[in-house]
């Protein structure tokens, strides 16, 4: 069965081994690395082929409660504490959906793996349905079209029904304090690279300039809006050196296995005002957990 998890966003800016977002690789073009909400999921072995709609699917009842965008809630099963997931934490959840007609067109259950996403990376609905949620509760969502695939050619249409279990969340990063300039302890190279230590590595074995590398990264622009985290994915980076931005392939050679590293990288050494990149000035912690070569 085909997965039509509620993505709108690639957030991905870095990329695994087998991509080149520079082009400078076999001048291939350009490729993004997809979140894991992206990926196709294979369908699992199961004698569910469609879970029956909900008696309520064509509209919301009574007992429902409606924001003031238009998205209705209602509570299925509580669930525990008050914690409830940030508009750009990473959550796990079981999921199921139906148009209003009661046709179902999409399972997590009937796939039998949870669907991980980070919420700014999901349909409008579904990133204001689930900040009302706690852990382990299950609620049923019916989000109005202008909040979910707004006519998007292949997509469902009209109001969509989901009921949606959070199994967990995980904290996005918090955006560091001195992201809009390094600060006056920071290191520079003779490239205009800025960086700083945040905890030591062990040893003294640093990557060369192609290395295989597998990395932990969250980035955020001098304004603060963190653009990419494989932190919120959950789920490390694998690339090489020679594959990335040229902050990144110098940046990274100053590290050893262990070790976390804020950078300030010019925009020179980013993106240098790609279309659809981030612009500017770029931070990046990264923490290099392993040279696999």
């Amino acid at each position: 069965m085909q997965s039509w998890l509620p993505l709108l966003l690639s957030a991905s800016i870095l990329v695994s081994c087998e991509q080149d977002p520079t082009g400078k690789l076999e001048k291939k073009a350009p490729v993004e690395m997809p979140t894991q909400a992206q990926q196709e999921l294979p369908t699992a072995p199961s004698v569910l082929s469609e879970l029956p709609a909900p008696a309520d699917v064509a509209a919301p009842p009574p007992e429902a409660t409606k924001t003031p965008s238009g998205l209705a809630t209602l509570v299925i099963q509580p669930g525990n504490g008050t914690d409830h997931p940030g508009p750009r934490d990473l959550v796990e959840v079981h999921y199921t959906g139906w148009t209003t007609d009661g046709k179902m067109f999409d399972s997590s259950l009937v796939r039998g793996k949870t669907a991980r996403f980070s919420l700014n990376q999901v349909i409008s609905g579904w990133t204001e349905g689930l900040q009302l949620m706690v852990p382990g509760e299950k609620r049923r969502l019916w989000i109005p079209e202008n909040l979910a695939y707004k006519g998007q050619s292949g997509k469902p249409p009209g109001m969509l029904v989901f009921d949606v279990e959070l199994m967990g969340v995980t904290q996005a990063p918090v955006t560091p304090p001195d992201v809009a300039a390094p600060p006056p302890d920071s290191k520079r190279t003779s490239s205009g690279l800025a960086w700083k230590v945040l905890k030591p590595g062990a040893g003294t074995e640093t990557p060369g300039p192609a290395s295989l590398v597998v990395v932990h990264y969250s980035g955020w622009t001098t304004d603060g809006a963190m653009f990419d985290s494989s932190v919120s994915r959950g789920k490390p980076a694998r690339f090489r050196l020679d594959q990335v931005i040229p902050g990144w392939t110098e940046g990274l050679q100053l590290m050893t296995v262990g070790e976390r590293s804020r950078f300030w990288i010019p925009e020179g050494l980013a993106y240098q005002g790609r279309p659809g990149k981030p612009a500017g000035m770029l931070v990046f912690d990264v923490e290099l957990l392993e040279i696999v070569q």
